[in-house]
């Protein structure tokens, strides 16, 4: 498992967190993974916020933190953990850093970001909802069909990624995420 190095400051900077429930994973489930306060991130080793300052935490929480800050419209403080992802062609932490881009205004960004989480993963159903999210954001209703079309050749028009995505699409846009 790889870990990556944090450094006080780069997380002081980061993370502007309060403590209330999140989500985990790139996932668009509720976990009970909590957002830590200013200068802390939650340890699932010790199964609490510890503070940081020059500690190792492995990929997978960074990513889960990555994730649980997204959903909590937090995504500054989200694109600073994921990348921080020691592994540089993770799909979840390309993804993750698509999505909190688009949330922030920033389409073309978070669209880059979601290619490559699909270069490297092209199953990765939930970064290709998020991908035809951005197109219809982005009033490419076109591409964001093609993208419905791979998600059901992919997993079928049943799965939630399917669903989610069509919702979007005929609504124009109205999303939760």
């Amino acid at each position: 498992m790889k870990k990556t190095i944090f450094t006080g400051a780069i997380i002081a900077a980061s993370l502007a967190l309060t403590p209330n429930a999140g989500f985990s994973l790139g996932s668009d489930e509720p976990t009970t993974t909590p957002t830590c306060k200013k200068g802390y991130v939650f340890s699932k080793k010790k199964k609490k916020c510890i503070r940081k300052k020059s500690m190792v935490f492995p990929d997978t929480d960074l990513k889960q933190q990555g994730w649980a800050l997204a959903y909590a419209g937090k995504y500054q403080a989200a694109i600073a953990l994921f990348d921080l992802v020691a592994n540089k062609s993770d799909p979840e932490a390309l993804n993750g850093l698509g999505f909190s881009n688009r949330k922030l205004g920033r389409l073309e960004n978070g669209i880059s970001y979601y290619k490559k989480a699909l270069a490297i993963n092209p199953d990765y159903h939930l970064a290709r909802e998020y991908l035809g999210e951005g197109f219809v954001a982005a009033g490419r209703i076109n591409l964001a069909k093609m993208q419905l079309a791979q998600i059901k050749m992919r997993c079928g028009a049943t799965c939630k990624e399917y669903t989610l995505l069509a919702k979007v699409i005929k609504s124009g846009g109205s999303s939760n995420w």
